[in-house]
């Protein structure tokens, strides 16, 4: 990596950072590794650092990060058993434990506990990831000529030699594959390598009122007792022990043919569980994969997310979720179908709605206005002459063309949530999703080696969606997005539907959806070519459509033409803002690779507040109670606070048991979830929090309110993580799932 990127410390000024940061394993620093000593880090640097032990690059089994995956995409989790369970949040699990319940074996209602192997279920489309390497290719890709082309053709070159990368690692091992990510807002990039294992299945889950316990009553709160955990394995081919799509014969990750002739060396890692707990001011950690930050982004850029991003995102998430809280709360059958659909909706639009607050409140856009003023100083009075190497920033970098750009591009920008929002796939709506999906173009079907007829084919995914629901949901949201896009002067992105729905359906918009629903070929699972008869030209959903992509285009139009400018200065001004405080430690944007973070587990102070930094059964039980004693009225405020009555027993035991709350014993066995000062976002949900001696002692799944703003802003003195007590977790697995066979396999010990 090129100086300006070189970490360059002392122990005195990372003090004044110590728990902020997503630390690249790779390239960890030896000042950070100190500092987390310092904290009560009890290990060496390689296992925290990776590194080879032999010439066939395969990690020492002594770096923690080789029990970590990279969990199907968006969550992580932990290996934890020396036959592949791994552990994620209950929330991770969510879409494969929905899909697997039904009216008459509802697993989300009641959860799931397979008894043996054989009863453990496989998921579709569902993967674990190792990382195997990294390695730098900036270099390598500046010489391909990555500077001198635009978004399009840097993205060509990059996917050119992930491809040659990709090719390069599966001649080692088919099961490889490389992925290239940019750091450093663009100004540095790594290729990872990963091996993927395809056939994951469901071992455990509690039910959703325990595993979703205060539901978004809760959500991004503290205190929280929600027992936010599921348990998967991983199988493999049962010769070789290599990963394997789904097959009835594959047996359980390390139980393989090869498995056993490789003896004990050859066994797979797993990271240990502790049960001891833990107190006030102990050292925690967490490794896993936050997916976005953007911390370094301009304050030209923070306003437009905070008005042009999350002001219509929740604005618009608001009425799709109250008609799918409507018919939820009417049909079992509904609310099974739109269960993991709701939450991934509500869950960023509470999260939109409180970094919005959190924004205005610490006052962050004018912060980084002050910062940048600052910077742009430091420029005018720096001796250029003086750098050995002369720098893109130093000739690039305008603050004032890049809130230019930024103003001209605000109504598109807002115009384009509003349309993502209500058409596209995060609208969870039939009709809106394959609208889009016809404009944006499928995969051409046809036999192979025969000439290929071009056709798009919706296959039957009647189970995944309710009719009235998504009738009902369209209206809204058509009716809500006229409203919305006249605001601030962006009637120019009012698709042309909307003339038809006026003159043909005299102003209804029920008439207008169902006419849709009942007539269109996109509501069929019927070929529609690529190349429309004139017949299939006057289709109202094809129309729908058309106009659609239309809008679209016009909005590109806008934002695609001012991209590259706002991404290159927006490059240069963290280059510039990096070389300016070169003393200081500087880590990357999350992005979705692997990372650490590091701080202790402690709560925090607000205006005579005290969080605490533990929570009991008894506070659990207390908002049980609150829903009993509310059952009796028609709208019960507490109804997220639901458990079924075996849980309060359960939790009545816990208390009795560990004594939690006793102020000699604090973090004593009976807690349900804690703080700590670490740094994630999302994405790190599942990730393990880990003790001084590299133990599990619990699962990451939340943070506060005041977390909120930390994907562009962290907040040393009030941003914390929430995690689950693992202590909770083996409970719940005992004496509620009876899972001693799994307890035993993690090799830990449960009262």
């Amino acid at each position: 990596m090129r100086k300006i990127f070189t970490a360059i410390f002392t122990i005195l000024s990372l003090a004044t950072h110590a728990d902020e940061g997503m630390w690249m394993p790779f390239t960890l620093p030896d000042a950070v590794y100190q500092q987390m000593c310092g904290y009560g880090f009890k290990l060496g640097k390689e296992t925290l650092k990776p590194c080879t032990n032999d010439s066939t690059g395969a990690w020492r089994k002594e770096w923690i990060g080789s029990n970590i995956v990279n969990f199907s995409g968006f969550c992580t989790g932990e290996v934890v058993s020396p036959m592949g369970l791994v552990m994620t949040n209950h929330h991770c699990g969510f879409e494969a434990i929905r899909s697997h319940s039904t009216v008459e074996n509802d697993y989300m209602l009641n959860g799931f506990v397979a008894d043996s192997l054989k009863d453990e279920l496989p998921n579709e489309n569902m993967f674990v990831a190792f990382v195997i390497n990294q390695q730098e290719v900036t270099d390598r890709l500046k010489s391909m000529g990555l500077d001198t082309l635009d978004s399009y053709g840097r993205e060509i070159i990059i996917d050119s030699l992930q491809e040659v990368l990709t090719d390069e690692v599966k001649a080692q091992d088919s099961t490889y594959y490389v992925e290239i990510d940019p750091f450093y807002e663009g100004n540095a990039y790594y290729a990872t390598t990963y091996q993927s294992y395809p056939d994951v299945r469901l071992v455990f889950a509690l039910p959703k009122s325990m595993g979703k316990f205060g539901g978004e009553t809760d959500n991004w709160m503290w205190p929280r007792q929600t027992c936010d955990f599921s348990v998967f394995r991983i199988y493999v081919d049962p010769v070789t022990g290599r990963p394997a799509e789904y097959s009835a014969d594959n047996v359980p990750w390390g139980t393989s043919v090869a498995d056993s002739l490789a003896g004990a060396e050859g066994r797979k890692g797993y990271l240990q569980v502790s049960t001891e707990g833990y107190n006030d001011g102990d050292f925690a950690m967490i490794f896993g994969y936050p997916g976005s930050t953007e911390r370094y982004l301009s304050s030209y850029g923070i306003e437009q997310m905070r008005n042009c991003i999350n002001d219509p995102m929740q604005q618009v998430r608001g009425v799709k979720q109250a008609v799918m809280k409507k018919h939820m709360s009417q049909s079992e059958e509904v609310r099974i179908k739109y269960d993991s659909k709701f939450a991934q909706s509500s869950n960023y639009w509470k999260n939109a709605i409180g970094m919005n607050k959190c924004i205005d409140s610490i006052g962050i856009v004018q912060m980084k206005r002050d910062f940048e003023q600052r910077l742009a100083q430091w420029i005018d009075t720096v001796d250029i002459n003086a750098f050995p190497v002369k720098e893109d920033w130093m000739t690039k970098l305008s603050l004032q063309r890049l809130a230019s750009y930024y103003k001209r591009r605000k109504v598109a920008a807002r115009a384009f949530t509003l349309y993502a929002e209500t058409f596209t796939r995060r609208a969870n709506n039939e009709l809106s999703t394959r609208a889009t999906r016809y404009c944006d173009g499928m995969p051409v079907k046809g036999p192979e080696g025969k000439p290929r007829k071009q056709y798009v084919q919706f296959s039957d995914n009647s189970d995944t969606w309710d009719r009235d629901l998504d009738v009902e949901a369209m209206v809204a949201l058509l009716k809500n997005y006229r409203e919305q896009i006249t605001i601030g002067g962006s009637a120019e992105y009012l698709p042309s539907f909307y003339e038809t729905i006026d003159h043909d359906f005299n102003g209804s918009y029920q008439r207008y959806v169902e006419n849709i629903w009942d007539k269109s070929i996109l509501m069929t699972s019927e070929k529609i070519p690529v190349k429309l008869p004139k017949k299939l030209t006057r289709d109202p959903g094809i129309e729908f459509s058309m106009s659609l992509m239309e809008t679209l285009a016009d909005i590109h139009m806008v934002l695609d033409s001012l991209k590259d400018s706002i991404q290159e200065q927006e490059r240069m001004l963290c280059a510039a803002k990096i070389r300016m405080e070169q003393e200081l430690p500087h880590y990357s944007d999350a992005n979705f690779t692997m990372r650490l973070t590091y701080g202790q587990i402690g709560g925090y102070k607000l205006g005579g507040y005290d969080s605490g930094y533990f929570t009991c059964p008894q506070s659990m039980i207390n908002k049980i109670d609150l829903y009993e004693r509310n059952s009796s009225l028609e709208n019960n405020p507490y109804e997220e606070y639901f458990a079924e009555p075996v849980f309060k027993d359960l939790l009545t035991q816990y208390d009795q048991q560990s004594k939690c709350g006793d102020a000699a014993t604090p973090g004593s066995p009976g807690a349900l979830c804690f703080l700590s000062n670490t740094d994630i976002t999302g994405g790190n949900s599942g990730s393990p929090v880990i003790d001084g001696k590299g133990r599990l002692i619990g699962l990451a799944f939340d943070g506060n309110w005041d977390s909120l703003s930390s994907d562009i802003f962290f907040d040393t003195t009030l941003a914390r993580t929430i995690s689950v007590d693992i202590r909770y977790v083996l409970f719940m697995m005992k004496h509620w799932g009876h899972a001693d066979r799994l307890i035993n396999e993690m090799n830990v010990e449960v009262k």
